[in-house]
């Protein structure tokens, strides 16, 4: 038969297993607002019953319960919305950094607005214009050097903000490695404690919790992937195991760009910074490059006015009727410096234009210098955005810019300057207009203006397609989100009535023993003693 004292241990067992889950209810709304938190819930499970199957059976009624007993407390958590989720929180810390960085690069082009590099253009294609009305005004002059120096400045200065860019990706790039290296031990560490909490039976709930709250930090820098194995998460970032257990796979700049380069990384911040310095940054300063070095030197057809007289030893391709081009010197021996008829001819750039006039700097005919030069001294090299300036001699004496096309007295050695002509200006203050090789940057020649708009129409384009990227991966991972916080997240008037349910068993629990400790007390002092 059962003891005598058997209540007062279901009792007993009930009411430690109500604190238990009363205890555990207030866990819960202690971290209702806790960061990566789940809630935990008590399992329990009836005791053995008496009596328990044997040879022989009691004569008493048998399976009499003998309570409930705590065999876990477990955290709500469902590793397959956990996966969900991650994979979308990379998808949307790469496309957040891509928008910002696209955006960024909106206020360095600024365009539309008054102050952009269109509106310097602008402002150098009509000193042009009005330069031709009178090349020998030293003041039209002076205007042409500051509107192109105004030009050419807003073009360095776009190409150093870019450069300025690029140095703070990679700044922040190594920045996101060191805060990857942080979590990786993170979880290292806590794959080291949970382990010697969960070799002793129990469930490091808590830890558990900071730890799958630790990758999906992890998850917003770059794409990960999660294993569970005896010795905690192997987590692979990148394509690469990086933690395994307690050992810890250090990432750096360089391995994470190896990892791009090789497709392993695809998601994320990181991500996002990559393809922002390595192909937004460097393509958009690849097209102002071209576009600087193109309207110096890159190639477009003109038509030269009949009576002009070139410099001797010219040599340009002359476009003829068919269209096939013909490389002709003009030279006083050949008696052809002068034009007897328009020709139309094809001309490296605004300085090969500039070559081919004169300056009405002295009083014998010189030929053009470059109007564009890499660097002020004009040392040489490509013209990029970067180094794109207005000829240091130009600077100094604007007279040496080239606006005519006669002289007098051409092909003797008494050969004069007709200053009062503006043949060249005037092709200059159409070049708005004029359709330039842009190489491979442009499938058929077209302008610098249209060029530049595409440029500025791309960009408008990329920035409003990662907007809308950022948008929907916002809302699918905020969706996963709120399905997580529905299974696992802590609801305060689902746990305030689990509060009051857990009060009332412990109260009726202890009611329970006060009613068999009545009853004992009066079994023990009670029984023998009538009449007394």
């Amino acid at each position: 038969m059962t003891s005598t004292f058997h209540s007062l241990e279901t009792a007993k067992r009930s009411l430690y297993t109500q604190t238990t889950a009363l205890s555990t209810t207030g866990h819960n709304i202690s971290n209702a607002n806790t960061a990566g938190y789940s809630r935990q819930v008590v399992k329990t499970q009836a005791t053995s019953a008496f009596e328990m199957p044997g040879l022989r059976n009691w004569t008493s009624a048998g399976q009499l319960g003998s309570g409930v007993e705590v065999t876990a407390i477990a955290r709500v958590r469902d590793s397959y919305l956990d996966d969900q989720f991650r994979s979308e929180n990379s998808g949307l810390g790469g496309w957040t950094v891509r928008q910002e960085t696209l955006s960024k690069l909106e206020a360095i082009v600024n365009e539309p607005s008054e102050t952009g590099l269109s509106t310097v253009m602008n402002n150098f294609w009509s000193a042009w214009s009005d330069f031709s009305k009178d090349p020998q005004d030293i003041t039209n002059r002076k205007i042409i050097k500051e509107t192109t120096l105004a030009m050419t400045d807003s073009l360095n200065q776009t190409s150093k903000q870019l450069d300025a860019m690029t140095t703070d990706i990679t700044a922040n790039i190594n920045l996101k490695a060191t805060e990857i290296n942080s979590l990786l031990q993170t979880i290292a560490d806590l794959n080291a404690g949970i382990k010697k909490v969960e070799d002793m039976g129990n469930n490091a709930n808590d830890l558990s919790d900071q730890r799958d709250y630790a990758v999906d930090q992890l998850s917003k820098i770059a794409n990960v992937s999660v294993t569970k194995l005896d010795t905690g998460y192997q987590v692979t970032l990148g394509g690469a195991a990086a933690v395994a257990g307690t050992t810890v796979t250090p990432v750096t700049e360089a391995s994470l760009k190896a990892a791009f380069d090789g497709g392993a990384l695809n998601k994320g911040e990181v991500y996002g910074m990559f393809v922002s310095r390595d192909d937004y940054v460097v393509d958009y300063r690849a097209q102002l490059d071209t576009l600087a070095n193109t309207l110096a030197n890159g190639q477009f057809e003109v038509t030269l006015p009949a009576g002009s007289v070139l410099p001797d030893g010219t040599t340009l391709n002359v476009v003829n009727a068919d269209g096939t081009q013909t490389s002709t010197t003009f030279s006083n021996t050949a008696g052809n410096r002068t034009l007897t008829a328009p020709i139309n001819v094809k001309v490296d750039g605004i300085n090969g234009l500039m070559k081919i006039g004169y300056t009405i700097d002295g009083t014998t005919p010189s030929a053009g210098i470059d109007l564009f030069t890499a660097g002020s001294a004009g040392t040489g090299g490509a013209i990029t955005a970067g180094n794109i300036t207005l000829n240091g001699q130009i600077q100094n004496n604007p007279n040496l810019i080239a606006s005519s096309f006669r002289v007098t007295g051409a092909g003797t050695t008494g050969e004069s300057v007709v200053t009062g002509n503006a043949g060249l200006a005037l092709i200059m203050a159409d070049m708005k207009s004029m359709k330039f090789d842009f190489g491979s940057a442009a499938s058929t020649p077209v302008t610098i203006d249209d060029y530049f708009g595409s440029i500025t129409g791309q960009l408008g384009v990329q920035s409003k397609e990662a907007a809308r990227q950022a948008q929907n991966a916002t809302n699918l991972s905020d969706q996963v989100e709120t399905l997580r916080q529905s299974v696992s997240g802590v609801s305060l008037d689902e746990e305030m009535t689990n509060l009051v349910k857990f009060q009332q068993a412990y109260n009726a629990s202890a009611r329970f023993m006060t009613t068999f400790d009545e009853m004992l007390d009066k079994l023990i002092n009670g029984t023998g003693t009538v009449g007394r």
